[in-house]
């Protein structure tokens, strides 16, 4: 997977990650092409030797259907599953899917042995949508309001919402960058869109400060390319 720099996204990463006294939010968007080359081509060649890459595997509920309301008007919108609580992905998505990770978490984690059940398929980019914005409202208040409508349209201009298929990861919180005693939540999305051969991946974490055990610098929040 190739990162793909993007001055708008970098811009929205600085924007978001904030630094709320004994609370703090980081955010990361990033755009990734899904056109491999070298290592990248050898090790997705060696998988795809594993097995058929159109061969399918479970998924689990989608991460935003469980959070909503069964009475809201959310729940009712359309779905590109029928049953989205019994969801599937082929191997080849899969692989993009941990791939994303691995780039996006570089000699930090490796992501390379995922099982399919930490993934989800969303519903629908608007469920997710929607999901996030909550998410981000309640801990930014006034200030994601403010910037809300800004982040939507550079988001539909690097991936095409409407050409995406959504993603989500929800590993065992334990394990992996969003496993800590501070985190009070944390969400990853994959917007995958096919005909562009890109994923943007949108992350964020919420913590708690006055239960982190060791101290916390907020410029660790910054990554290269900077943070959703």
């Amino acid at each position: 997977m190739k990162f793909l720099q993007d001055t708008d996204l970098d811009v929205i990463n600085s924007h978001l990650s904030s630094n709320l006294g004994d609370q703090v939010v980081s955010c990361r968007l990033e755009s990734y092409s899904c056109k491999m080359a070298g290592e990248d081509k050898r090790l997705y060649k060696a998988y795809a030797n594993e097995g058929d890459l159109r061969d399918l595997a479970m998924l689990s509920p989608p991460k935003t259907l469980l959070s909503a309301s069964p009475s809201s008007s959310f729940m009712s919108a359309s779905s590109e599953e029928a049953d989205p609580f019994n969801s599937v992905c082929d191997r080849k998505t899969l692989y993009y899917l941990r791939s994303t990770l691995n780039a996006a978490f570089e000699d930090d984690y490796d992501f390379s042995g995922a099982k399919s059940e930490e993934f989800s398929l969303e519903p629908s980019p608007e469920f997710a949508k929607t999901f996030i914005n909550n998410r981000l409202k309640a801990a930014l208040g006034e200030k994601y309001n403010r910037f809300s409508a800004d982040l939507w349209l550079v988001i539909d201009r690097v991936i095409t919402l409407e050409g995406c298929t959504v993603y989500s990861y929800n590993p065992d919180l334990e394990s992996g960058p969003f496993g800590d005693e501070s985190s009070l939540w944390s969400f990853c999305f994959f917007f995958y869109n096919r005909q562009l051969r890109r994923i943007l991946f949108f992350t964020s974490k919420f913590q708690n400060l006055s239960t982190c055990s060791s101290p916390f610098n907020f410029e660790d929040v910054e990554v290269e390319g900077l943070e959703l």
